[in-house]
C-alpha cells in the first residue's frame, strides 16, 4: 500500500547571522551539520550531508564531481548520478544562503564544487590550527589550546552519513589532538588527574602506543611504579598473542628508566630540536636545449634576484597559456643562477593542468621538500600545518631557490613559499595567480616569441633551412605556429621524423584553419577555443544563433524536435541547421535525427548562449508536454492537467512501447533539466516535470533517481506556492516510499495534502489526497481508519467522475478488508477495480489489481481462479516492464502451485520473483527468499 516518509527539509527560518551575533561554525568532528551557540542546522539526507562533508574536508579547494560520484555511490554510480550531485549542490547552496547569508557559498570550476568559507568557521580546520598554535608553547597554554580543540569533537567523525565518506585522517588527528593534551597536563604535574582518562583510552585502544607510556608515566609519577610495570607488562603480553610484535623502541626505554627508577622521569621533558641532515638539494630537471629568445624576460628573474635583499622572501610568478614555455624559462633560469643559491634548489611539478593526473596536494609536496633538506622519513610530521612549519623553520637564514612549476591555484602554492631570509620562489601557472600578487608576488606574464626566436626554435629541431626558398617558406610556418614554443616544437618534430614531408607540405596543411588544431597537436583550451572562433565565422547567422541555443542544453544528447522547440522553428528547419552544425564539426549525429557534442564545444556554445532563461524555458515546456504525451500511454491520468494539447512539435509516441523507449533514452536529459530549471528558478515548469516524469518511475522503478526528483518538483511547487503541484508531489513521494518500504509513517505528508486539497476545493484533487491520508493509516495498520477514509474518497472520485481514482481506491479498499481478515468481504471492491481498469484501459493498473484478486482467491481456496488471474497478471506486468506486480503475481502462483502439490513449480516461481524484486531493489525480495526457503527439498 502507499506510504510516505516524512522528509527532513531545511527547516529553517530567519536563521541569517545577525550583526554581532556568534558566527555560524561548520562541523565535521560528529555529525556533519552547522551551528551557531546551541541551534543545530542540518540539511537534506546521507548523500546530501555526504556531499556537504566532502566539501567542508576540502574547503577552498576544487572538489571534482567526477570524485564526488565515486565516493556517493562507492564507485558504482547510477548513470544519473551527475544530475543527482547537481541537485545536491542546489539544495546545499540554498541551505547555505539560509544558514549563512553572506557567508559560505559553493562556487562552480567547470564541472569541480568548491566551498568557500573562512576555514576558522569549520571544526576541522579550527581543531588543527589550534593544535599547530600548541606546539612550542609553554605546557599551560599547550594545555588549554589542546583542551579547546579536543572540545570540537562531538562524538564519532562524519557519524551521520552512512559511512559515504572515509576520512581516517579524522581519527588520527583526534589521536594526536588527545595525546599532546595529555601531554601538556602531564608537564603540569596533573598525573592524578588524567590517570582515570588514561585507564580509559588504554583499555579502549590498547595498541597505541603513546597512550601507554603516558598511563605509565601517570603512574609513575603518582608513586605507583608496580602498577606502571604491570601495564607495560600486560601490553607485551597481548602485542605478541594478538599482532606477534614487541613494543616499540620509546616504550621499552620508558619501561627501562622505569625499572631503574630514573629521578628524571618525575621531570618535565625540555625542547627536542629536530636534528636534519646536512644537504644541499639540486632538484632542478635539465635546462632545455634550442632555447631562444626571452632576453627581457630572463632580465626581469635577474632583477627579482637581486632584490632578494633578507627582508623576506621574493615570489615571482610566471604565467602564461598553455606551450608558452613557462617551465622552460624557469628551469633555464634557474640552472643558470643556482651557484647564487648556496644553501640549494628544490623543485617539483605541482601537476595543476595534468590531463592524465590530479594536482599534487601541499602536504605531499612538503613531504617531498623535507626529505630533500635532509629530514628522515620517520621524522616527517604528517600533519599539513606541521609541515610547513617544520619547512619554513629549515629555510630560515638560508639562500634557496624553490621552483613551484604548473601550479593550479595560489592555495596550492602558499603553504610551499618559504616564510623569511633571502630565499626565491618561482611560480609558474597557466593562471595569473592574483591572489599572490595580492601578497607581493611580482607578475611576469609572458607572451608570444619574436619572429627571429621563433625561426631559431625552429631551426634547433628541424634543422637549418636549405635553400631561400625554403627559409621563406620556415617564416610563414612559424606565422602558422603562432609564435608559440610548443607548437614549433611539434612542427619541427614533424619534419624531423618525416623527411619526405616539406615545409611547404606542412605549411599547406596548417593554413586550412580547421585543421590547424589537430595537426599542431595542442590541447589545451586556449587552442581549441580560437579554432572554434574561426568554425563560427564561417556559419551563418541561423546556425551561429542554433550552436548559442545549444549551449543551454544541459543533458548530453539532443534531437531534432528538442532543438526546433529550442529554437522556435519547424522540426525540418531545426534537423537542416543541426546538419550544418554537424558538417562543421561541431555537433556528431550519433543515430538518425539525434546529436551530441564534445564537451570543449558545449562550453564554447555554453558562453555564447548569455543569461536569458527564455531558451531554457522553451525546453523545459517541450519536454514538459513530450513527457505527458508519453506518460499517457504508461497508465491513465487522474491529476487533470494536460499540457499535452500544447502545439509544441514533438515525436509521435502511438504506443507504450514508444513512450517506454522514449522515456528511457531521454530520462538523463530529463533529469538534467529538471536540475537546470530548478537551479534558474524555473519552478512553474519544474513541478509539472518532475510530476509527470515521475509516472515513468511508477513503472520502472528506480529509488535513487525518483526520490530526487519528486524532492525537486516539491520544492518548486512550493516556490510558486501552486497547491495543486505540492498535493500531487507529496502524493507521488508517498507512491515512492511506499513501493520501496522506505518508513511505516507518513501522515506529515499526508495531512498537508489534505489540507491544501481542503482549501483548493477540488473534489478531484481531495479524493487523491483522502487517498493518500488513508493509505498512511494502512500504512500504520489503522485499519478502520484507513476504510472510512477511502470510503469518503470513493463518493468524492464518483462525483467528480474519476474513474481512474476509483478504480484506485476500490484496490485498496479491499486490501484493507483483507488485512482485516475478511478476503470474503475484498472480494467485491477487488473485482471492481478490476473492472474498472480495465474499462479505463489502464493495463499496468489491471495487471496490479488481478495479483491482488488473486492472492483473495488462494485465501479462500479457489485455487484454479487464483492460477488464471496470477498468470494474466504476469503477463501483463511482463508487458508493461512492472517488476514489482510480475514478482508479487510470481508468489501467488507459487502458493497456489505449492498448496496443490507441485513443490517443484512453486520453487521456479518464487526463483523469477525473486530476481524481480533483486531489479528494483524491493524489500519484499528477503520475504521471497524465506518463502523459497520454506519449501520442502525436493525428493
Amino acid at each position: 500500500m502507499l506510504g510516505e516518509e516524512p522528509q527532513r527539509g531545511l527547516g529553517l527560518v530567519n536563521v541569517g547571522t545577525a550583526e554581532g551575533a556568534e558566527p555560524v561554525r561548520f562541523r565535521v568532528l560528529g555529525p556533519v551539520c552547522a551551528t551557531r551557540g546551541d541551534e543545530v542546522f542540518t540539511v537534506g539526507g546521507p548523500g546530501t550531508r555526504a556531499l556537504l562533508a566532502m566539501l567542508l574536508l576540502d574547503v577552498g579547494r576544487s572538489v571534482p564531481i567526477a570524485r564526488i560520484v565515486d565516493v556517493l555511490w562507492n564507485n558504482e554510480p547510477p548513470t544519473t548520478a551527475r544530475t543527482i550531485v547537481q541537485g545536491y549542490i542546489s539544495r546545499l547552496r540554498k541551505w547555505l544562503s539560509t544558514v549563512d547569508p553572506g557567508g559560505a557559498v559553493i562556487e562552480t570550476e567547470g564541472s569541480d564544487y568548491r566551498l568557500v568559507v573562512d576555514p576558522t568557521r569549520v571544526d576541522l580546520f579550527l581543531a588543527r590550527s589550534l593544535l599547530a598554535d600548541a606546539r612550542g608553547r609553554p605546557a599551560p597554554a599547550r594545555a588549554e589550546l589542546l583542551a579547546r580543540a579536543q572540545e570540537l569533537w562531538r562524538g564519532p567523525e562524519l557519524s551521520d552519513i552512512d559511512q559515504r565518506v572515509r576520512a581516517p585522517e579524522l581519527a588520527e588527528l583526534r589521536f594526536t589532538v588527545i595525546e599532546a593534551r595529555i601531554d601538556a597536563d602531564l608537564d603540569l604535574g596533573r598525573h592524578d588527574e588524567v590517570m582515570g582518562e588514561l585507564a580509559a583510552l588504554v583499555d579502549t585502544y590498547p595498541f597505541r602506543e603513546h597512550f601507554v607510556a603516558q598511563f605509565m608515566l601517570a603512574l609513575y609519577r603518582g608513586g605507583r611504579r608496580a602498577a606502571a610495570l604491570e601495564v607495560y607488562q600486560r601490553f607485551a603480553r597481548r602485542a605478541a598473542a594478538e599482532q606477534g610484535l614487541e613494543p616499540g623502541i620509546a616504550l621499552r626505554e620508558l619501561h627501562s628508566r622505569v625499572l631503574r627508577d630514573d629521578e628524571s622521569l618525575s621531570r618535565s621533558p625540555g625542547p627536542v630540536t629536530p636534528k636534519v641532515g646536512v644537504v644541499t638539494p639540486a632538484e632542478l630537471p635539465a635546462p632545455p636545449r634550442g632555447f631562444a629568445g626571452r632576453e627581457p624576460e630572463l632580465a626581469w628573474l635577474d632583477g627579482l634576484r637581486l632584490s632578494a635583499d633578507g627582508t623576506g622572501p621574493v615570489i615571482g610568478v610566471i604565467a602564461g597559456p598553455a606551450g608558452i614555455g613557462k617551465s622552460a624559462l624557469a628551469v633555464l633560469w634557474g640552472a643558470r643562477n643556482a651557484q647564487h643559491f648556496p644553501d640549494g634548489v628544490l623543485h617539483v611539478s605541482l601537476r595543476g593542468f595534468d590531463q592524465r593526473r590530479p594536482p599534487l596536494e601541499p602536504a605531499e609536496a612538503l613531504a617531498r621538500f623535507l626529505l630533500a633538506l635532509g629530514v628522515a622519513v620517520h621524522d616527517v610530521p604528517t600533519d599539513l600545518a606541521d609541515r610547513v612549519a617544520l619547512y619554513r623553520s629549515l629555510l630560515a637564514g638560508r639562500r634557496v631557490l624553490v621552483v613551484l612549476d604548473d601550479a593550479r591555484d595560489a592555495e596550492q602554492v602558499r603553504p610551499l613559499l618559504p616564510g623569511g631570509g633571502t630565499s626565491l620562489a618561482l611560480v609558474t601557472s597557466r593562471r595569473r595567480l592574483d591572489g599572490l600578487v595580492v601578497d607581493g608576488a611580482r607578475l611576469l606574464v609572458l607572451d608570444i616569441l619574436s619572429a627571429g626566436a621563433a625561426e631559431r626554435v625552429l631551426e634547433h629541431v628541424a634543422g637549418p633551412a636549405r635553400g631561400a626558398d625554403e627559409a621563406v617558406a620556415r617564416s610563414r610556418l612559424v606565422e602558422l605556429c603562432g609564435y608559440l614554443p610548443l607548437a614549433l616544437r611539434i612542427a619541427g618534430a614533424r619534419l624531423a621524423v618525416r623527411p619526405q614531408w616539406t615545409v611547404e607540405d606542412l605549411v599547406a596543411e596548417l593554413a586550412d584553419e580547421r585543421t590547424r588544431l589537430a595537426g599542431l597537436g595542442l590541447p589545451d583550451e586556449t587552442g581549441v577555443r580560437a579554432a572554434l572562433d574561426v568554425t563560427l565565422r564561417g556559419l551563418d547567422s541561423a546556425q551561429a544563433g542554433t550552436l548559442g541555443m545549444l549551449g543551454v542544453f544541459p543533458g548530453q544528447w539532443f534531437d531534432v524536435y528538442a532543438v526546433a522547440a529550442l529554437c522556435g522553428v519547424p522540426v525540418a528547419e531545426a534537423r537542416a541547421r543541426l546538419h550544418a552544425l554537424a558538417e562543421a564539426f561541431l555537433v556528431v549525429e550519433t543515430r538518425a535525427d539525434v546529436f551530441g557534442m564534445h564537451d570543449l564545444v558545449r562550453l564554447f556554445a555554453r558562453d555564447l548562449a548569455g543569461d536569458s532563461l527564455t531558451p531554457l524555458r522553451a525546453l523545459l515546456r517541450y519536454y514538459t508536454v513530450v513527457t505527458d504525451a508519453a506518460r499517457r500511454q504508461l497508465r491513465c491520468v487522474a491529476d487533470g492537467l494536460n499540457p499535452a494539447a500544447d502545439p509544441v512539435p514533438r515525436p509521435e509516441l502511438s504506443d507504450r512501447a514508444a513512450a517506454l523507449e522514449w522515456f528511457e533514452r531521454e530520462w538523463p536529459n530529463l533529469l538534467a533539466c529538471l536540475a537546470a530549471g530548478a537551479e534558474a528558478g524555473c519552478h512553474d515548469l519544474v513541478w509539472r516535470l518532475a510530476c509527470f516524469a515521475g509516472e515513468y518511475r511508477r513503472v520502472r522503478q528506480r529509488r535513487d533517481d525518483w526520490e530526487w526528483l519528486v524532492d525537486v518538483g516539491l520544492d518548486s511547487a512550493r516556490a510558486v506556492g501552486d497547491g495543486r503541484g505540492e498535493v500531487l508531489l507529496l502524493l507521488s513521494r508517498m507512491v515512492m516510499a511506499s513501493r520501496f518500504g522506505l518508513a511505516p509513517e507518513h501522515f506529515a505528508d499526508a495531512e498537508r495534502a489534505v489540507k491544501i486539497a481542503i482549501d483548493l476545493g477540488d473534489p478531484q484533487i481531495l479524493a487523491m489526497a483522502y487517498n493518500g491520508l488513508s493509505s498512511a493509516h494502512f500504512s500504520s495498520r489503522r485499519y478502520p481508519e484507513a476504510l472510512d477514509g477511502y470510503e469518503r474518497a470513493l463518493v468524492l472520485a464518483r462525483e467528480a467522475g474519476n474513474r481512474v481514482t476509483e478504480g484506485n481506491l476500490l484496490n485498496n479498499i479491499a486490501q484493507v478488508h483483507l488485512n482485516l481478515d475478511d478476503p470474503g468481504a475484498a472480494m467485491a471492491p477487488q473485482r471492481a477495480a478490476v473492472a474498472v481498469y480495465r474499462e479505463v484501459g489502464d493495463l499496468g493498473s489491471v495487471g496490479l489489481a488481478l495479483a491482488n484478486l488473486a492472492e483473495l482467491e488462494h485465501l479462500i481456496g479457489d485455487y484454479a481462479a487464483a492460477e488464471a488471474d496470477a498468470r494474466e497478471a504476469v503477463s501483463l506486468a511482463e508487458l508493461n516492464g512492472q517488476c514489482l506486480t510480475e514478482g508479487f503475481a510470481r508468489e501467488i502462483l507459487s502458493r497456489v502451485r505449492r498448496d496443490v502439490g507441485d513443490i517443484e513449480g512453486a520453487r521456479a516461481e518464487l526463483v523469477v520473483a525473486i530476481d524481480r524484486y533483486d531489479q528494483i531493489r524491493s524489500p519484499l525480495a528477503d520475504s521471497a527468499r524465506a518463502a523459497l526457503n520454506s519449501l520442502p527439498p525436493a525428493v
